[in-house]
């Protein structure tokens, strides 16, 4: 184990080897298999480590212990405060098989509007999991809150479907958006997605807003929030037909929607996306589902596409699309079966899987846990919270929403 001793500053020397010993990449590593004292000078003055070795101990601690190691010195908090450093402490944690520090957040409704947080891993490995209460900006029990969708950390929310927000949970940092402005017909709806465009390193909300006329005639407006220039743009009107009331799923580069078009005979259920790089739509193929689903949903799991295909309540086929772009690549993972009572809830989306497959997935406003070597499903004990609106999955980290940060 790695120490590094500060001289009466023991709570970090506790802290570090205590979260360097619970890594479960700790002992992979060869240069931290040999116990290390560094000892400092006798005024107290802490020594001067390569940088490397500083980035390979801090990488290995969670955000909530590097947010108080900013204070230890300069170097430490321009280290930790790094654009660089903070993409690899992500990636790090991204990775881990432990997946210690991916958490759900839960809307809830009852008895006023509220989010809460719990652990990914204590869901799915412990015997019971608590929910935590959290600060949210402009939280109010009347208020409604919706969930926009997650992404490396950072949150979008919509607070009574106008006002957004770029919000980083583990930080308690946020954003709030410039007003969108359009000019539709009385009655519009609109959906929202929230993504990563990689190449230019940006945060991107997409806003669509959708209404029909008088003869039927369906029209669109849509509008790209970029964090980096902290300004709206209009794109491209929606192309792939009408986009059903959900937020875009972000996988791939690109946001990702439910879209229905056609009547009878001609109906179609399709996939749209939109490439936040290029700006440009397309169509996502389909698996061959053999038999047609009665009831079909669009998700991500695992950072892939996914589509979950109910069959008339009897059983649910998870569709992953493990290589974008590539139809042979959609893969039935498994086949889930309903509870005792499949008429009164529907399962409508997946959280998260792990390697030996189980799944842990909602199941009306309640979460489940598959196990596919017994095929069966179970409840996992909770407190703090009870049924929800929604559930989505994020991951701790310290992406800043600050667009001058970007």
């Amino acid at each position: 184990m790695l120490f590094l001793c500060i001289s009466n500053r023991r709570n970090f020397k506790m802290e570090i080897g205590r979260n360097l010993s619970d890594c479960p990449t700790h002992h992979q590593h060869k240069k931290f298999k040999t116990t290390h004292q560094i000892q400092t000078s006798g005024d107290g003055e802490i020594p001067k480590l390569p940088e490397e070795i500083i980035v390979e101990i801090l990488t290995r601690l969670p955000v909530k212990s590097l947010l108080k190691f900013r204070c230890v010195s300069k170097s430490w908090l321009w280290v930790i405060s790094s654009p660089q450093f903070i993409k690899t402490h992500l990636r790090f944690w991204a990775k881990d098989a432990t997946f210690s520090k991916y958490r759900i957040m839960l809307t809830i409704s009852d008895p006023g509007f509220n989010l809460k947080h719990c652990s990914v891993r204590s869901l799915i490995c412990e015997p019971s999991t608590e929910a935590f209460n959290i600060d949210y900006p402009r939280k109010h029990p009347y208020r409604a809150v919706w969930v926009v969708g997650s992404c490396n950390g950072l949150i979008c929310i919509a607070i009574n479907e106008k006002d957004l927000f770029l919000w980083n949970p583990s930080t308690r940092i946020s954003t709030k958006l410039p007003p969108v402005e359009v000019k539709m017909i009385p009655g519009f709806y609109n959906i929202f997605g929230f993504g990563y465009n990689e190449s230019s390193d940006d945060y991107k909300v997409l806003g669509i807003f959708c209404a029909f006329g008088n003869v039927g005639v369906y029209e669109s407006v849509v509008k790209l929030y970029s964090l980096k220039t902290n300004s709206w743009k209009r794109i491209e009107d929606f192309k792939g037909g009408e986009p059903l009331d959900d937020s875009g799923k972000f996988a791939g580069g690109k946001l990702h929607f439910s879209t229905i078009r056609g009547i009878g005979l001609d109906f179609r259920w399709d996939i749209v996306s939109l490439d936040l790089e290029t700006e440009s739509y397309g169509i996502v193929e389909q698996p061959n589902y053999g038999e047609g689903p009665s009831d079909s949903s669009l998700g991500v799991v695992g950072g892939c596409i996914c589509i979950l295909c109910n069959y008339e309540k009897v059983r649910v086929d998870l569709w992953v699309l493990k290589e974008y772009g590539i139809k042979e690549s959609w893969t039935k993972v498994a086949s889930i079966p309903y509870l005792n009572d499949p008429g009164k809830f529907l399962h409508s989306k997946p959280l998260f899987m792990l390697p030996n497959g189980e799944i842990l997935l909602v199941f009306g406003m309640h979460l489940v846990v598959y196990n596919p070597k017994d095929n069966c499903l179970r409840h996992p004990e909770t407190s703090n919270f009870g049924a929800f609106l929604e559930a989505d999955v994020y991951i701790e980290s310290l992406i800043s929403p600050a667009a001058s940060e970007v």
